[in-house]
């Protein structure tokens, strides 16, 4: 027997029954989420050690072997008010747990991002701006994260800063069943500006019902001015939609305008609900005259939202397309190949 065929039959013996294993692990942006998400997928949440040192560095390490698994790591680059992580911090975490996982051997990682932060700043609007949301999407690839699993983004051109693949989740299905078992009557969608207006004729076939669009100028950062509606809302249920609710400026100025055009009831939706500075004074009824503001929990709730806000859960949404991404089938299947919203 020749060298060559020796070293074969040797090779031959090796085992090859690989078995794969699915491995989640929380970031402390998104711990409540990751237990939900691990729940949906019968899994125990993985170990792992997170802690900020007194100087404010961020520390990182697995509890358990990782070798050879799909890391799958979740964490929205927000603010979490339980746990004291600010977006930066959590940007911070979710790098130090990729690079950790890499060290540790792990098969392949994954960033589930529910909420991508930095993901309106994706272009420059002004001269001597950066595009921040790039300086994101390299600083995950130049750690080694091998895919991105995120929902609803702000812009569609994010998915461009990347090199890896990027799924994009929608929450609209868990959305739009909402507002079908409720007893709404003469619905019509309304996108809050002319770039959400495929959003909102999306959600409004979803629903059976007609839409509309209100003209919006920016004069400044997170200021936005209303000046009329285009189509029919007088007498209607008008519901707002958008990705998300920040400081809830745009929000009630759209309500307002809505009103004053003659609508019956204003109801808001958006998948992230941010709920940053003066969005909860802002949105309580007596304020707003919002009927109700229906979000995801992509991004943690600080304390003392206002009674007329309600959070569905995107953990069942997201399960499926780990389960999917683990075993390798297509993920647009679960949404119909109706997640490219635009």
């Amino acid at each position: 027997m020749s060298a060559i065929e020796e070293r074969r039959e040797v090779l031959s013996h090796i085992p090859q029954d690989y078995t794969k294993r699915l491995m989640v692990f929380g970031g402390r942006a998104s711990g409540e989420l990751a237990a939900r998400i691990a729940g949906k997928l019968d899994l125990d949440l993985g170990a792992v050690d997170l802690r900020t040192f007194s100087n404010g560095e961020v520390y990182c390490r697995y509890e358990e072997s990782i070798r050879g698994a799909d890391v799958f790591l979740v964490q929205s680059t927000a603010a979490n008010e339980s746990t004291g992580m600010t977006p930066n911090d959590a940007l911070m975490e979710l790098l130090v747990m990729i690079d950790a996982a890499k060290g540790a051997s792990a098969h392949r990682i994954i960033a589930v991002m529910p909420w991508y932060g930095y993901s309106r700043q994706d272009k420059k609007s002004s001269p001597r701006e950066p595009i921040s949301s790039r300086v994101v999407a390299h600083c995950l690839e130049e750690v080694g994260v091998d895919r991105v699993l995120t929902m609803d983004l702000h812009a569609g051109q994010v998915q461009g800063f990347f090199t890896v693949p990027v799924d994009h989740m929608t929450a609209m299905p868990m959305l739009t069943q909402w507002f079908m078992d409720q007893p709404f009557e003469d619905l019509v969608v309304v996108s809050p500006d002319a770039g959400r207006v495929k959003l909102a004729r999306n959600f409004a076939r979803k629903l059976g019902c007609h839409w509309a669009v209100l003209e919006k100028e920016r004069p400044a950062q997170q200021v936005a001015e209303i000046g009329y509606v285009v189509g029919e809302v007088r007498g209607k249920t008008c519901i707002l939609v958008d990705d998300m609710i920040d400081t809830a400026g745009t929000l009630c100025a759209a309500a307002e305008t809505l009103r004053e055009e003659g609508a019956a009831r204003v109801i808001a939706s958006a998948t992230h609900g941010v709920f940053s500075g003066p969005a909860y004074e802002r949105l309580a009824y007596e304020s707003s005259g919002i009927e109700r503001i229906v979000v995801t929990d992509t991004l943690p709730q600080r304390r003392g939202a206002p009674e007329n806000i309600t959070v569905l859960s995107a953990a069942q949404t997201l399960a499926d397309s780990i389960r999917r991404i683990f075993t390798d089938d297509s993920v647009s299947e679960i949404f119909a190949g109706e997640n490219q919203l635009f």
